[in-house]
């Protein structure tokens, strides 16, 4: 639906008066006289000519009692007519009128005593009693004159039936009260006249009297109604404040737009405000929520930008992982990996499928370099472990030697197992202490020896002490790269140690031979 569009108009209508299907009476004018019927010949077989009112006739009950509330005002008591005879009808139950939209208030008017408020004359004229004094409102030619009475109380009833109904819909708000007060006014004017037999003048007070209470009734009913309709708004007005919010706040797209969809639903529900009040509200909601769809719009159009910069930044990382994964320099290739590693973390995601797939991209690349540094791993690890067999092989030769029978052979063939022993490769570095710490022992026994032998005790030579000491803080580098878990550090700690364990053994070796 466009944001323009209206889900309703918003105008309440008033509902169509309920119209109840109903025969109305007409009652006769007061003091006419139906024209006589030819008197029955003597032992023949034809009666009077029914009349209305007679046994014969019709009777006011067989009819429906006319809905008061027609728009039409209540006619007057036309001139008296003769009544065509016509069949009473049959004893039969009446099929229930229609249900209205409208529920009727429901009313129920006792049958009245017109032999308390009228009588009839020896001539047929049927009188009633008011305030003035007798009048007459018809004629009774045929049939007994109590039954001619009782059909002009039926007419009173109907009228006292009309004004109930009136004042129960006044009572129950169930109707325009400016109509009920059109309709109780015409009442009025018409019952003191009415061809009918019973409380006249009371009827018609009682429909005066409605008429002075549909005044406040229709201020009442005004007063409800405009009520009913500024609630109507207020609805609409929390709705449209609602939606603005909603555009102007909310991140969660998905809920708001769902909310959204909504508000129009309970939109169209609400009725009873005026058309332009309508459509200044549902303006504010289309354009909030046109608000929100823009908003909406431009941040997965940014999303989509973002993810399309990260994956082509991902891309690079990618192409520069499968140009290190061929490279053998494993410790600065690896210290490189690494650091690809922290600015892949660093990058956003590109979306679920299409990040899954650049990073199994990525990994396979450096799965490639990482398989063959661990191959070479393991290779250098047999290297090591050989070149620890031979080295173990040197010192135990070396500690052999005896000097204290033959110092000068003991030196030389020390000399040439150290040459020997430092020409072999690197050993684990799980056993390289020890293997030093032997030959070490060696040297210093082969010194001793030698030390000994001379009239006194020369100093140790500097450069030895220099070496050692830096083999010792050598040493110590290596332990802390590897407490820290660098393998940069370690591999560049694990090289200078051995170089500087090269040369305390040249510097031993110098000072050895002097």
């Amino acid at each position: 639906m466009a944001s323009t569009d209206t889900p309703g108009d918003g105008a309440q209508q008033d509902s169509p008066p309920v119209a109840e299907n109903a025969e109305t009476v007409v009652p006769e004018a007061a003091g006419a006289q139906p024209a006589e019927a030819p008197a029955p010949e003597s032992g023949g077989s034809e009666a009077v000519t029914p009349l209305a009112g007679t046994p014969e006739a019709s009777t006011p009950g067989d009819a429906a009692v006319a809905d008061p509330t027609a728009d039409a005002p209540v006619p007057a008591p036309p001139r008296p007519r003769p009544m065509a005879p016509r069949p009473a009808p049959p004893q039969a139950s009446q099929p229930s009128p229609a249900p209205t939209a409208t529920a009727e208030p429901a009313v129920d008017v006792p049958a009245s005593d017109p032999a308390q408020w009228g009588r009839v004359a020896d001539d047929g004229t049927v009188y009633v009693r008011t305030a003035d004094g007798e009048r007459a409102v018809g004629s009774w030619q045929a049939g007994d004159p109590a039954a001619g009475l009782a059909h002009y109380g039926r007419r009173y009833d109907d009228l006292a039936t009309e004004v109930a109904l009136l004042e129960a819909r006044l009572k129950a708000h169930t109707g325009n009260p400016s109509d009920i007060r059109a309709k109780a006014q015409g009442l009025a004017e018409t019952i003191p006249t009415a061809a009918a037999v019973g409380d006249l003048d009371g009827l018609a007070a009682r429909a005066r009297a409605m008429v002075a209470t549909a005044d406040s009734a229709t201020a009442e009913f005004r007063a409800e109604k405009a009520a009913a309709r500024a609630a109507q708004v207020a609805r609409k007005e929390a709705l449209a404040a609602e939606a603005e919010q909603i555009a102007a706040e909310s991140t969660a797209w998905k809920a708001a737009g769902d909310r959204l969809k909504a508000i129009v639903e309970e939109w169209k529900k609400i009725r009873g405000i005026d058309r332009k009040t309508d459509e200044a509200l549902w303006s504010r909601f289309a354009a909030a929520r046109d608000a929100f769809g823009r908003r909406r719009g431009a941040h997965f159009a940014s999303l989509d930008a973002q993810r399309s910069e990260a994956r082509a930044a991902k891309q690079e990382l990618i192409d520069e992982a499968q140009q290190l994964s061929t490279s053998t320099d494993w410790g600065p290739t690896s210290a490189a990996m690494r650091s690809l590693m922290d600015r892949w973390k660093a990058v956003p995601r590109t979306g679920r499928d299409g990040d899954d797939d650049l990073w199994k991209q990525f990994r396979a690349a450096q799965d490639v370099f990482f398989a063959a540094r661990a191959e070479s791993d393991k290779k250098r690890t047999s290297e090591e472990l050989a070149n620890q067999q031979a080295k173990e092989e040197l010192l135990a030769e070396a500690e052999k030697l005896d000097p204290s029978t033959d110092l000068r052979g003991a030196q030389n063939a020390l000399r040439k197992i150290q040459e020997r022993y430092d020409a072999i490769g690197h050993v684990p570095r799980g056993v390289m202490r020890s293997l030093e710490d032997r030959m070490q022992a060696v040297e210093q026994k082969v010194r001793g020896a030698a030390d000994t032998s001379r009239a006194r005790t020369a100093p140790e030579n500097p450069m030895v002490t220099s070496m050692r000491a830096a083999v010792t803080k050598a040493e110590e580098q290596l332990a802390k790269a590897e407490a820290a878990g660098d393998a940069r550090r370690i591999e560049e700690a694990r090289a200078n140690l051995a170089t500087r364990r090269e040369w305390l053994a040249e510097a031993e070796k110098s000072a050895s031979r002097r």
